[in-house]
């Protein structure tokens, strides 16, 4: 029995000492600039990616203040390695976020978030208030069961059954 505790407990230092895989998409510019201040609505907001996107499922959402509305219009586009969406003229001074969601170029989701603050205000009006069930930085709100549930489980079955095998499997001869 202290094999197979020793086999789970190995199991889990080398999960938690993997880290996470780097080969995904990651943004490497976005128009407005992350963090940058502008005078007046860009027209257009876009992310650029360090490697080409999928088309599919893409989303893209501009909100802002007072009350989280929605500023992004239409749809988003893909285009080779940038996401992009119009925006029209943009309302009150603050802090807009662009919030992310797009498939990477070997199928992994990637999301995330980058802002702009607005030092003038606009004469835009806002959309709708952005959806509860989504918030700005583009996690679901759902309320469903976390992936992480899912990869734990996994692990702990595929570990408790790796180690029955290695250690558990062979029943003691009898004296």
């Amino acid at each position: 029995m202290s094999a197979v505790a020793a086999g789970l407990l190995l199991l889990g230092f080398g999960v938690a000492g993997a880290g996470p895989a780097a080969a995904h998409s990651a943004p490497i510019a976005s128009v407005p600039a992350d963090g940058a201040s502008i005078e007046v609505s860009p027209g257009k907001v876009s992310i650029t990616f360090n490697e080409e996107l999928q088309p599919s499922f893409p989303s893209l959402t501009v909100v802002g203040p007072p009350d989280r509305n929605l500023w992004s219009q239409g749809k988003p586009v893909v285009e080779g390695s940038t996401i992009s969406m119009e925006v029209g003229d943009l309302g009150p001074a603050g802090e807009y976020t662009i919030a992310f969601r797009v498939t990477s170029a070997d199928g992994h989701p990637v999301s995330g978030t980058r802002t702009f603050t607005l030092t003038k205000a606009g004469t835009g009006t806002p959309g709708p208030r952005a959806d509860a069930k989504a918030n700005a930085d583009g996690a679901d709100e759902s309320g469903g069961i976390p992936l992480w549930v899912f990869i734990a489980g996994a692990v702990v079955l595929f570990g408790g059954g790796l180690a029955f095998a290695l250690f558990g499997g062979k029943g003691k001869a009898a004296k």
